[in-house]
């Protein structure tokens, strides 16, 4: 059996944010790793400022920490990413104190040495809070000290990470989670994005840092398992060239920065909120009836089904049945806030009846995908709020279904979808692995030699994909011309903004590769605001849209 991973963490202060402290516990409960020492560092500081440049920045700090201060009441968060924990009593380490001058040096006066951290055998630190990242600190760990690469600053928890990319307008905010070495320099481990909240400097941070929250259990978790070689070996593709910094030196934002920000902001809500009396926003499902059995690719040509004010419909599916289709689809009514499952059949003229309710349980339902089995059909619909991927086994169609088994226990998969393939099952699904309003979806592939099993077992590329411009599932795969395509949600900007089609090269037990080879974008009717499933049998194809109507 390994040896799990010797971790230290290094920190200011034994209070830490909920980002900080959600990730060391997800750190300590895997299998992967251990913290095994806590470094609180004392350190020396030196104060080169003049009278004049010391009250300049206090002025601009206070003027920025009270605006700060207005965002957050405004746009509460919850969780809170910076919501104040105690560390001490959340995992039994050994605690030192250690004392650090300006550059990072170790002051051999102060309590312990370096020969008293080093008994620790230490295989990587992890920093949390200020401070440079060079001198005696990359001495005490086989793999050095990994951080979160930002500008920082000691006003707020995290710096002004997430800051400037709202007040420059970024569509994207990027972290970066370094190696800091002392024989190599830095290493670029791992980067990742998401797309900038550009209303709100506050949930934009609050996004960054649970995002950040992910990231080093999860290159823990891969070091373990794959063993050093493998693993520097996989992201040695990262830093084959040179890393250009070409954005300007950011610092804490002046008055006119703030007074501009706000000023825009405060129209936008202005103008949000008299759409908003005037209009809402509707799932509908639109179909198209091809004259052949193919796929239908101009959606300008399909036909809309409205919902109730009430209520929305989404991600439909579709069945074929003694010359008719039923699609099955997501219903949630407002006043409930809670999917259920219902169907609509269709005749081959387009003419429809229904929906008529099929399942409903005490949590979440949506995504009714399909599937066939030895004659026997069977749903797993969406039950991530369940933390289960369940299988139901239609018992009176198209009315009556019953749950047959738990495919898979403990876990927040969304959008289940399997294809038969090398008489394997290959269950497809987005994993939500962090919390927080930034949650890190990856798309995971399981597999197994039945359809009606709990022994799925994990690819060993998962996550396969850690992308929201084309992780989450779309609908079925399809073939066109014998290439096997997977649909999939881009979902950077928003949940169900458009949807990609994604070729598969390459699907085995060791290895998946797929290609984007086309996109759907909302663009082919002015009031569709966003699309995000598709499916298709015979000469039907369905597709859902997110439109706005007035109240």
């Amino acid at each position: 059996m390994k040896s799990k991973l010797r971790i230290g963490i290094l920190l200011d202060d034994y209070h830490i944010p909920a980002w900080a402290y959600k990730m060391l516990e997800t750190i300590n409960s895997n299998p992967s790793g251990e913290i095994v020492l806590t470094l609180k560092r004392k350190t020396e500081k030196i104060d080169k400022q003049n009278f004049l440049s010391k009250i300049t920045a206090s002025l601009r700090e206070s003027f920025f920490s009270f605006w700060y201060r207005i965002d957050k009441k405004l746009n509460k968060c919850s969780p809170d990413a910076f919501e104040t924990k105690n560390i001490e009593n959340l995992f039994p380490s050994a605690r030192i104190e250690i004392g650090l001058k300006p550059n990072n040096t170790v002051d051999p006066n102060y309590r312990c040495t370096i020969e008293e951290i080093k008994k620790y055998k230490l295989d990587l630190i992890i920093k949390i809070g200020t401070g440079i990242h060079g001198g005696d600190i990359l001495k005490f760990s086989r793999y050095g000290m990994w951080s979160f690469y930002h500008p920082e600053h000691p006003l707020i928890n995290g710096g002004i990470a997430g800051v400037w990319e709202v007040l420059d307008k970024h569509d994207e905010t990027e972290i970066h989670l370094i190696i800091h070495t002392a024989k190599e320099g830095q290493i670029l481990l791992n980067k990742s994005t998401f797309f900038t909240n550009n209303s709100s400097i506050y949930r934009n941070k609050d996004n960054y840092h649970w995002r950040a929250s992910s990231l080093i259990p999860m290159k823990i978790q891969e070091l373990y398992e794959m063993g050093e070689e493998a693993f520097f070996k996989q992201i040695k593709s990262l830093n084959e060239h040179p890393p250009f910094y070409s954005n300007k030196q950011n610092s804490i934002p002046g008055y006119i920065d703030l007074l501009f920000f706000f000023h825009k902001m405060a129209l936008k809500k202005i103008s949000n909120k008299l759409r908003d009396l005037f209009y809402f926003d509707q799932w509908i499902i639109l179909f198209k009836l091809n004259s052949s059995d193919n796929i239908s690719t101009s959606f300008s040509q399909f036909k809309k089904i409205i919902p109730p004010k009430d209520r929305f419909w989404a991600d439909p599916h579709i069945i074929k049945r003694n010359g008719k289709y039923y699609i099955f689809m997501e219903e949630l009514k407002y006043a409930e806030n809670k999917g259920n499952i219902c169907v609509i059949e269709m005749d081959e003229q387009g003419n429809y009846t229904g929906p008529f309710k099929v399942l409903e349980q005490d949590y979440h339902l949506s995504y009714p995908f399909l599937t066939e089995d030895q004659g026997t059909l069977y749903m797993i619909p969406e039950t991530k709020q369940n933390n289960t991927i369940e299988l139901y086994k239609c018992t009176d169609f198209p009315l009556k279904w019953e749950l047959e088994k738990v495919l898979i226990n403990n876990i927040k998969a969304v959008d289940p979808t399997i294809i038969f393939r090398d008489n394997k099952y290959w269950l497809f699904c987005d994993v939500t692995r962090t919390q927080g309003p930034s949650a890190l979806e990856e798309m995971f592939i399981f597999y197994s030699d039945e359809l009606v099993s709990d022994r799925w077992i994990s690819h060993p590329q998962n996550p396969i994909i850690s992308d929201k411009k084309r992780s989450r599932s779309a609908g079925n795969f399809f073939t066109w011309k014998d290439k096997l395509y997977r649909p999939s949600q881009d979902c950077f900007k928003h949940y169900g903004q458009s949807m990609k089609i994604n070729q598969v090269i390459e699907l085995t037990e060791n290895s998946y590769k797929e290609e984007v080879v086309d996109s759907i974008l909302p663009d082919w009717d002015n009031n569709i605001l966003c699309t995000h499933t598709i499916n298709s049998v015979d000469r039907l194809t369905v597709i859902d849209a997110l439109i706005r109507r007035r109240k």
